[in-house]
Protein backbone atom coordinates (compact mmCIF):
# COMPACT_ATOMS: atom_id res chain seq x y z
CA UNK A 1 0.00 0.00 0.00
CA UNK A 2 1.62 3.68 -0.91
CA UNK A 3 1.24 5.17 2.46
CA UNK A 4 1.86 8.76 1.07
CA UNK A 5 -1.90 8.31 0.59
CA UNK A 6 -2.26 9.34 4.26
CA UNK A 7 -0.03 12.27 4.76
CA UNK A 8 -1.48 15.35 5.88
CA UNK A 9 -0.59 18.75 4.92
CA UNK A 10 -0.65 22.02 6.71
CA UNK A 11 -0.12 23.15 10.38
CA UNK A 12 -3.52 21.98 11.01
CA UNK A 13 -3.07 18.51 9.64
CA UNK A 14 -5.74 19.72 7.10
CA UNK A 15 -5.46 17.99 3.29
CA UNK A 16 -4.37 20.45 1.08
CA UNK A 17 -7.39 21.07 -1.38
CA UNK A 18 -5.77 20.19 -4.85
CA UNK A 19 -4.67 16.87 -3.39
CA UNK A 20 -8.51 15.49 -2.89
CA UNK A 21 -9.86 12.85 -4.57
CA UNK A 22 -13.45 13.15 -4.92
CA UNK A 23 -15.60 10.42 -3.65
CA UNK A 24 -19.24 10.38 -4.37
CA UNK A 25 -21.10 7.87 -1.97
CA UNK A 26 -24.59 6.97 -2.63
CA UNK A 27 -26.32 4.80 0.15
CA UNK A 28 -29.73 4.78 1.79
CA UNK A 29 -28.48 4.15 5.00
CA UNK A 30 -28.04 7.91 6.78
CA UNK A 31 -25.65 6.27 9.78
CA UNK A 32 -23.43 4.36 7.21
CA UNK A 33 -23.44 7.54 5.15
CA UNK A 34 -22.77 9.94 7.99
CA UNK A 35 -20.07 7.88 9.72
CA UNK A 36 -17.77 6.86 5.90
CA UNK A 37 -17.85 10.74 4.73
CA UNK A 38 -16.50 11.26 8.39
CA UNK A 39 -14.10 8.00 8.27
CA UNK A 40 -12.81 8.92 4.94
CA UNK A 41 -12.42 12.67 5.11
CA UNK A 42 -10.02 11.68 8.52
CA UNK A 43 -8.01 8.92 7.01
CA UNK A 44 -7.14 10.51 3.61
CA UNK A 45 -7.60 13.08 0.69
CA UNK A 46 -10.70 12.62 0.51
CA UNK A 47 -13.48 14.94 -0.36
CA UNK A 48 -16.94 12.88 0.03
CA UNK A 49 -20.06 13.80 -1.55
CA UNK A 50 -23.01 11.87 -0.43
CA UNK A 51 -26.62 11.06 -2.18
CA UNK A 52 -29.47 9.04 -0.19
CA UNK A 53 -31.40 8.23 -3.02
CA UNK A 54 -30.51 6.16 -6.33
CA UNK A 55 -32.28 7.94 -8.41
CA UNK A 56 -30.31 11.21 -7.60
CA UNK A 57 -26.95 9.12 -8.05
CA UNK A 58 -26.54 10.05 -12.22
CA UNK A 59 -27.22 13.97 -11.27
CA UNK A 60 -25.08 13.89 -8.31
CA UNK A 61 -22.22 12.50 -10.17
CA UNK A 62 -22.56 14.69 -13.52
CA UNK A 63 -22.64 17.57 -10.28
CA UNK A 64 -19.97 16.97 -8.61
CA UNK A 65 -17.77 15.04 -10.52
CA UNK A 66 -16.35 12.42 -8.95
CA UNK A 67 -12.80 10.43 -8.96
CA UNK A 68 -14.64 7.18 -7.46
CA UNK A 69 -18.37 6.34 -6.84
CA UNK A 70 -19.32 3.93 -4.00
CA UNK A 71 -22.64 2.83 -5.10
CA UNK A 72 -25.53 0.93 -2.47
CA UNK A 73 -26.56 -2.34 -4.19
CA UNK A 74 -30.02 -2.22 -2.39
CA UNK A 75 -31.86 0.73 -1.88
CA UNK A 76 -35.48 1.74 -1.19
CA UNK A 77 -35.64 3.71 -4.84
CA UNK A 78 -33.39 1.90 -7.11
CA UNK A 79 -30.93 -1.07 -7.88
CA UNK A 80 -27.64 0.00 -7.88
CA UNK A 81 -26.63 -2.35 -10.48
CA UNK A 82 -29.08 -0.28 -12.65
CA UNK A 83 -27.65 2.60 -11.62
CA UNK A 84 -24.41 1.47 -12.67
CA UNK A 85 -25.49 0.47 -15.77
CA UNK A 86 -26.36 4.22 -16.84
CA UNK A 87 -23.86 5.83 -16.19
CA UNK A 88 -22.33 3.85 -18.73
CA UNK A 89 -23.92 5.70 -21.04
CA UNK A 90 -22.50 9.26 -19.80
CA UNK A 91 -19.35 9.86 -21.62
CA UNK A 92 -18.30 11.83 -18.33
CA UNK A 93 -19.19 8.98 -16.03
CA UNK A 94 -18.30 6.03 -18.11
CA UNK A 95 -14.93 5.55 -16.86
CA UNK A 96 -15.49 6.24 -13.11
CA UNK A 97 -14.74 3.52 -11.02
CA UNK A 98 -17.47 2.12 -9.59
CA UNK A 99 -17.58 -0.08 -6.19
CA UNK A 100 -20.73 -1.58 -4.86
CA UNK A 101 -21.15 -1.89 -1.20
CA UNK A 102 -23.83 -4.28 0.19
CA UNK A 103 -25.38 -5.98 3.09
CA UNK A 104 -26.93 -8.38 0.94
CA UNK A 105 -23.56 -10.75 1.30
CA UNK A 106 -22.63 -11.41 4.76
CA UNK A 107 -18.90 -10.47 6.09
CA UNK A 108 -18.43 -13.98 6.65
CA UNK A 109 -19.06 -15.09 3.39
CA UNK A 110 -16.53 -13.04 1.80
CA UNK A 111 -13.70 -11.96 4.61
CA UNK A 112 -12.48 -8.69 4.19
CA UNK A 113 -11.67 -9.06 0.51
CA UNK A 114 -12.86 -7.44 -2.64
CA UNK A 115 -15.15 -9.56 -4.34
CA UNK A 116 -17.44 -8.81 -7.67
CA UNK A 117 -20.76 -8.61 -8.35
CA UNK A 118 -21.97 -8.58 -12.42
CA UNK A 119 -17.96 -7.32 -13.19
CA UNK A 120 -17.92 -4.93 -10.59
CA UNK A 121 -15.97 -4.95 -7.22
CA UNK A 122 -18.35 -4.77 -4.51
CA UNK A 123 -17.07 -4.90 -0.15
CA UNK A 124 -19.40 -6.37 2.18
CA UNK A 125 -21.19 -4.32 5.25
CA UNK A 126 -20.02 -3.77 7.63
CA UNK A 127 -16.53 -1.60 5.90
CA UNK A 128 -13.93 -0.71 8.06
CA UNK A 129 -12.99 2.83 6.65
CA UNK A 130 -9.41 0.90 6.48
CA UNK A 131 -10.98 -1.08 3.77
CA UNK A 132 -12.39 1.28 1.72
CA UNK A 133 -9.61 3.35 1.23
CA UNK A 134 -7.65 0.22 0.25
CA UNK A 135 -10.18 -0.16 -2.36
CA UNK A 136 -10.36 3.22 -3.31
CA UNK A 137 -6.31 3.22 -3.61
CA UNK A 138 -6.29 -0.24 -5.87
CA UNK A 139 -8.92 0.81 -7.86
CA UNK A 140 -7.63 4.64 -8.67
CA UNK A 141 -4.13 2.55 -9.49
CA UNK A 142 -5.80 0.25 -12.00
CA UNK A 143 -8.04 2.95 -13.40
CA UNK A 144 -4.57 5.35 -13.57
CA UNK A 145 -2.43 2.26 -15.82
Amino acid sequence: MNFNLFKRNGRNGKHSREALKKILLVDDEATFVKLTKMSLEQLGPFEVHTETRAREAISAALRFKPDFILLDVMMPDGDGGQVAAQMQEYEELKDIPVVFVTAAVKKDETGNRARRIGGRTYLAKPIRAEELVECIEAMSEVSAA
